[in-house]
């Protein structure tokens, strides 16, 4: 069955520790920690102390979503600070800086993936895919919680699937971005393992219902 990672961007940040302890009992798999930096993408939000204290908090798997320029530079500090897997943009810097920053992760015993923003061709992830553990498809423009799904991103999705399949069989397919229970199906449909969701989890009541209604829809 797909995983669920439910986006932290979308939670009560006054009770994050409670929250998180929620979506756990709830049934979800990852926890999803967006870094938005404010110049790779148009907005700011957490960093690395909310990290360390996410960490102390809960035993889930971290799915850490580096939305910054030249992650090279801070991706030490992510893992020191307790992410489990540490996922990096192609577009935010060379190829050479990309791999590097795999690498680092890699020898500090963590788990790598690579994120397409929409704009990105799915050929792009060729150059990293035996080197990861998870390809993320943004279906929406990464920055900004709350938006609509885009339905164009789905033959992305069917060929990162293909050489997912074709070079790394391992590695998860992951979706972020207007996804739920109605979008969920089209994610699956195109070979998503792992769905991101936000508001769709964390603005509910009944998150445990809210995660059984995406992960069978």
């Amino acid at each position: 069955m797909v995983k669920i990672a439910p986006s932290i961007l979308s939670a009560d940040f006054a009770n994050l520790g409670s929250e998180i302890e929620e979506i756990k009992n709830a049934g979800a798999d990852y926890v999803h920690f967006d870094v938005m930096d404010g110049a790779f993408v148009p907005n700011i939000s957490i960093g690395i102390p909310v990290l360390k204290s996410v960490r102390k908090s809960t035993d889930m798997f971290i799915d850490v979503h580096l939305m910054i320029e030249k992650p090279v530079r801070y991706v030490k500090q992510f893992c020191s600070a307790g992410a489990d897997l540490v996922n990096f943009h192609v577009e935010a810097d060379s190829e050479e800086n990309i791999k590097e920053a795999i690498s680092i992760a890699k020898s500090m015993g963590k788990k790598t993936g690579v994120t397409l923003k929409p704009g990105t061709p799915a050929e792009a992830v060729m150059p990293f895919l035996p080197l990861v553990d998870l390809v993320l498809i943004m279906t929406v423009e990464p920055g900004f919680g709350g938006q609509s799904f885009m339905h164009d991103q789905l033959p992305k999705m069917e060929a990162v699937r293909k050489m997912i399949d074709e070079v790394n069989p391992a590695c998860e397919l992951e979706v972020d971005g207007g996804v739920d229970a109605n979008t969920a199906p089209l994610c699956k449909k195109s070979g998503a393992d792992v769905l991101v969701a936000g508001s769709a989890v964390f603005g509910k009541a009944d998150r445990a219902a809210a995660i059984k209604a995406i992960k069978e829809a």
